[in-house]
């Protein structure tokens, strides 16, 4: 009787263990594991799913900045003299008269320097003369023409040409009128070199025709 009931006992413990073996976890054998996944790939718990954005630990990859080139600023164009046809000499004494009214207004205590210059113009012709300048001098030039001349201009140039510039105007009036200054008081040009040097003066009647001159004056 008790070998009978031992023998039972066993055939029950052997077949709780059967079942136990044969039973365990439902999910499918085929399931991945997490280290199974491709690259950019990870388990959801149920299947391999693609990554999305940067993986985690991976730094972000960032736009490098853009260089802004400095802006660049043009330099002024260097204004040169035109070339005109030669107006035709006169006694320069004839615009003496002219001149004379004009010096306390625009050169006081000046004194002429040089020789005057004039000319009888038809519109766009020039008259040319020359004056030696000194260091330390302050200089101005008068320029009057007749009623029928409507602008009158004078423009101051080096007599020496400069490397690359086609006479560069030095000095220039802005006024539009039959009357031209450069260098009117208290704003006389004044030669800043250390030597003296020569140089042209370019009286040119721009609008109108008739007679006009010009005298430089020192300070």
């Amino acid at each position: 009787m008790l070998q009978t009931r031992f023998a039972g006992y066993t055939t029950i413990a052997l077949l709780a263990l059967g079942m136990v073996g044969c039973g365990g976890d439902d999910k499918p054998a085929n399931q991945p594991l997490q280290s199974q996944c491709p690259a950019g790939q990870y388990f959801d718990g149920q299947m391999c799913q693609p990554m999305q954005g940067t993986p985690y630990g991976q730094p972000t990859a960032t736009a490098a900045p853009t260089a802004t080139a400095a802006p660049t600023v043009a330099a002024p164009p260097v204004a040169t003299s035109a070339p005109g046809t030669p107006a035709a000499p006169v006694d320069a004494s004839m615009i003496v008269p002219l001149l004379t009214p004009l010096i306390q207004q625009y050169a006081p205590g000046a004194k002429p320097v040089g020789a005057a210059i004039a000319g009888n113009f038809q519109q766009g012709q020039t008259l040319e003369g020359q004056v030696q300048m000194n260091p330390g001098k302050c200089y101005t030039i008068i320029g009057v023409g007749a009623p029928t001349i409507q602008n009158l201009d004078i423009e101051l140039v080096p007599v020496m040409p400069i490397p690359g510039l086609a006479s560069p105007v030095m000095a220039a009036d802005q006024t539009t009128a039959s009357t031209a200054v450069v260098g009117a008081a208290p704003n006389c040009f004044k030669w800043a070199l250390q030597i003296g040097a020569p140089m042209k003066v370019v009286v040119r009647a721009s609008a109108g025709q008739g007679m006009a001159g010009a005298q430089v004056y020192e300070k």
